[in-house]
């Protein structure tokens, strides 16, 4: 009992734990960050090949 309890106490003295629930964390932001940019991204992206498109068929059709 007495073994198990030190190992407690050491684990529990090991910032291992807290430093890789940082970085986990910053990792989770980092993943929404870059979900946020590429969702604008691609909405702008699409809004731009749209009016390409629009512009190529207006421009075919009265040639």
């Amino acid at each position: 009992m007495h073994q198990w309890l030190g190992k407690v106490k050491q684990f529990l003295a090991a910032e291992d734990g807290p430093t890789a629930v940082e970085y986990a964390v910053m990792l989770a932001l980092i993943i929404v960050v870059c979900i946020a940019a590429i969702g604008t991204l691609g909405s702008n992206a699409s809004n731009t090949f749209s009016n390409v498109s629009l512009n190529t068929a207006a421009g075919v059709s009265s040639s």
